[in-house]
């Protein structure tokens, strides 16, 4: 995907991500429906229901402000099928490409990466080998917001190389990553030193020798 410069506004940003639904019969511009569910998430709405009774309650002012064709706005339904459907990545991508325009890192600033279950996805609760989708976000902290993401499905993929994927596409250089004991592995580090940044990473048990040296110098 080409990179997006100096973007004037997440409104045209969003019309970077590829539509994947049919011409025919298509009454809302893909754009449309995820400004929407932004807007809906940043109001506090949680779940497809509640993005339905978001638009619901914010119609007149949606219609006048969006402009969506023949004055109809989507329904939860439609809201649910699209976000099914869409290319998490490609969406990702193109937020942080937004984002970064916006949200200023400086050197020596901190970033933390951590990965999240969703709980919604969870199946199989009561089985040890239960499944779930998991979000790893780079947040950072001086700003306080999120600036990228990346998914795994926890029985199929490892959190460890989607963070040392996430640094790499981060470009960023002169800051700080902080990241809990999962990630203390020796790629993980060189993946970091590489880029260009430092690196505040958590030990625990996982490397034991690391973390009997660690104790043996505190006491």
């Amino acid at each position: 995907m080409n990179t997006i410069t100096n973007m004037s506004n997440l409104w045209e940003a969003l019309s970077r991500v590829t539509d994947f639904r049919r011409a025919q019969g298509r009454m809302h511009e893909l754009r449309l429906l995820l400004i929407i569910v932004i807007m809906a998430i940043m109001s506090g709405s949680k779940g497809i229901r509640a993005m339905g009774d978001f638009v619901q309650r914010n119609q007149e002012e949606l219609i006048k402000t969006l402009k969506p064709k023949k004055d109809r706005l989507p329904s939860r339904q439609t809201i649910g099928r699209s976000l099914q459907n869409v290319d998490f990545d490609q969406l990702t991508e193109v937020f942080y490409q937004w984002a970064i325009n916006y949200v200023s890192i400086a050197d020596k600033d901190w970033v933390s990466i951590d990965g999240k279950a969703i709980g919604s996805t969870v199946s199989h609760v009561r089985d040890p080998l239960q499944k779930f989708v998991s979000l790893v976000s780079v947040f950072a902290s001086r700003q306080r917001q999120v600036i990228k993401a990346g998914k795994i499905l926890n029985q199929k993929e490892s959190e460890i190389p989607k963070v040392r994927e996430l640094i790499n596409a981060l470009d960023l250089t002169n800051v700080i990553f902080t990241l809990d004991a999962l990630h203390c592995q020796k790629e993980t580090v060189k993946t970091i030193v590489k880029s260009g940044n430092d690196y505040c990473i958590g030990v625990k048990g996982n490397q034991k020798k690391l973390y009997q040296q660690i104790k043996k110098k505190s006491l």
